[in-house]
């Protein structure tokens, strides 16, 4: 658990492939095996104004339009986990953010 002035929250998002391959029980899971705490759970559709705004600086890469349908192709699940050291565990679980330095499978 760690001590109360340390708790973190952060913000977690599953994918449309994700929530179509059924893995959001697997993703919460991982996170209730390591102590966190799950505090809000949300299923929503993106928004593509809000994701073409998110994804600004992408508008002129050839794949853009791709990424846009991908992105609403189904279900965004949106969560936010509390816990001690819940952010690092995050990164560590999830892979760098910069996906041209990911490990494959994250």
């Amino acid at each position: 658990a760690g001590p109360a002035e340390l708790q973190e929250k952060t913000l977690v998002l599953v994918k449309p492939d994700a929530v179509q391959r059924r893995l959001v029980g697997d993703v919460i899971k991982r996170f209730e095996r390591r102590g966190f705490k799950l505090v809000a759970l949300k299923l929503l559709q993106a928004n593509p104004g809000i994701l073409d705004k998110h994804y600004e600086q992408l508008r002129q890469k050839p794949f853009y339009p791709a990424l846009l349908a991908y992105m609403t192709s189904g279900p965004l699940v949106a969560m936010v986990w509390e816990g001690y050291n819940v952010v690092r565990s995050t990164r560590a679980m999830v892979g760098d953010t910069n996906s041209a330095d990911a490990k494959p499978g994250t």
